[in-house]
């Protein structure tokens, strides 16, 4: 089974003018706790995380400050990404080693979708027990 099968295509992305604002916004509205930022050729430029955006307000008075902020600052720059093709173990054993919670699944350099670790293991149950 491969990430084209898995994968999440209908997903809220950041581009480079989202607010930290926007981004809590989606990540709370779409229950994802990781959204991809993409250029305007939908080419995937960063990934800011729920704890990226954790770690910056312990360092904030108030989480509020921050609302108007660009959320691109905050987000890892040049995500690890995968091919559609990519098998779902080999996806989730490298997702594993690098620590990623969210794999954006690029083809052609534009964003597919993305995975998570959970449909990994979901899709490795379901794979081996049909």
């Amino acid at each position: 089974m491969t990430l084209r099968e898995v994968l999440h295509a209908h997903i809220p992305t950041l581009t480079i003018e989202s607010t930290v604002r926007d981004a809590v916004d989606k990540m709370d509205i779409y229950q994802f706790g990781a959204l991809v930022v993409v250029d305007p050729n939908s080419v995937p430029i960063g990934v800011l995380t729920e704890g990226d955006l954790c770690r910056i307000a312990t360092t904030r008075d108030t989480l509020i400050e921050m609302s108007e902020e660009p959320a691109w600052v905050h987000a890892s720059k040049d995500p690890t990404t995968a091919h559609p093709d990519t098998e779902i173990s080999e996806a989730f054993h490298q997702m594993l080693s690098s620590g990623l919670t969210l794999l954006p699944v690029v083809e052609e350099r534009r964003l597919l979708g993305v995975v998570l670790r959970v449909d990994l293991m979901q899709a490795m149950f379901l794979d081996r027990h049909g």
